[in-house]
């Protein structure tokens, strides 16, 4: 069988997409092919890195691609996780099916409460990624 290929789109491609591409590889890579990319991409944040080892996943061999990156790809589904996302792409040619599912972007916070939003996050991109695939 054929692996499905998915798309995580965030504006930056540092932390909430970077964060679904290694979840969804994590839990089911047998059945799914996993890009991300961003309409501005920034640098992996360290603190998304950080919150994944934390649960036993590392990311900190993905990096931040430009959307011109994966555009050539055929994918089955887009799945744009920050609204700004959905608003610069609100379609992406090469894919099948596309969805929308907006995440608070951790990156946003600051002092102490940084890693805490990025642990509340990561949980609920997680808990999203297991019900939906």
């Amino acid at each position: 069988m054929e692996k499905k290929r998915v798309l995580f789109l965030c504006t930056h491609n540092s932390s909430r997409s970077q964060m679904a591409e290694g979840f969804l590889r994590a839990l089911k890579g047998d059945l799914y092919e996993v890009y991300s990319a961003g309409i501005s991409p920034k640098a992996v944040d360290p603190d998304a890195v950080r919150a994944m080892v934390e649960i036993g996943i590392d990311i900190s061999r993905q990096r931040s691609k430009d959307l011109d990156e994966v555009r050539a790809i055929k994918f089955d589904l887009k799945v744009t996780v920050c609204d700004g996302a959905k608003e610069a792409c609100p379609f992406f040619p090469g894919a099948k099916e596309q969805i929308h599912k907006s995440f608070d972007d951790p990156a946003a916070y600051e002092g102490e409460m940084r890693l805490r939003a990025f642990r509340r996050v990561r949980d609920e991109i997680g808990e999203w990624i297991k019900e939906t695939f």
